[in-house]
């Protein structure tokens, strides 16, 4: 009898036990295995949140939209770098053979842009000086651009030029290279066109894409070096 009761009692924790470890598994089989799918899932989340150098500005004159991923090549995109030079930290300095700009940094380091360049970007070279900036520029095409477009004369000097904005050949920021007190009119500027960027193009001197001009123009002071090669 007595056997009889330890028996049943063995088996009643038997199945509760066994009954447990069936709700355990049930449960556990209710939490899905992360799938590669999962994982890829998570991974777009994370880049969706890291933040981008390239995102929209809305509060401009002139409101500027983002670049989309990758629309920008990765070699082009505003990078710290090293970067051996014997210019003093301030100077700019141009790659025209590589599509590069250089803002000079301490410590062997800078700031690097890529840039689009036109004929008048290849056309001069040498040392000189950014003798001032301008926010959302006007555009006044010279005379010898007039000559070949004639449809451009409405912007010229007699007209008061083009006025800013979004078409504005000089983009969001125009700085201006002097060499001692004469206009050299090779300018640093903005453009829209993305995809001019580490491109030689139809015209124009050197442009960075809005959002690099925009974040040069903070770094770089009125007066300053600028070396072309």
């Amino acid at each position: 009898m007595l056997d009889h009761r330890i028996q049943s009692r063995h088996s009643r924790r038997l199945f509760l036990l066994s009954s447990g470890s069936i709700t355990l598994l049930t449960l556990a089989g209710c939490a899905r295995p992360k799938s590669r799918r999962d994982t890829h899932a998570l991974k777009l989340a994370g880049q969706a949140k890291r933040p981008t150098p390239y995102g929209a500005f809305p509060n401009e004159a002139f409101p500027i939209a983002a670049i989309p991923r990758g629309r920008l090549e990765r070699k082009f995109q505003r990078q710290r770098v090293r970067y051996v030079t014997d210019e003093k930290p301030g100077t700019v300095i141009v790659d025209t053979g590589n599509f590069y700009l250089y803002h000079v940094e301490r410590k062997g380091w800078a700031m690097r842009y890529g840039v689009g360049l036109g004929r008048a970007g290849f056309a001069w070279s040498g040392r000189a000086r950014i003798a001032w900036k301008r926010k959302w520029p006007t555009w006044t095409p010279p005379e010898e651009m007039i000559a070949r477009q004639p449809e451009l004369v409405k912007w010229g000097v007699a007209y008061g030029g083009m006025p800013p904005g979004l078409d504005n050949p000089l983009g969001a920021r125009a700085l201006y290279i002097f060499q001692g007190n004469k206009d050299t009119l090779y300018r640093l500027h903005g453009t829209p066109e993305v995809s001019s960027i580490g491109r030689a193009v139809s015209s124009g001197c050197v442009r960075l894409t809005n959002h690099d001009i925009i974040d040069l123009y903070a770094r770089v002071r009125s007066g300053s070096p600028i070396v072309v090669i």
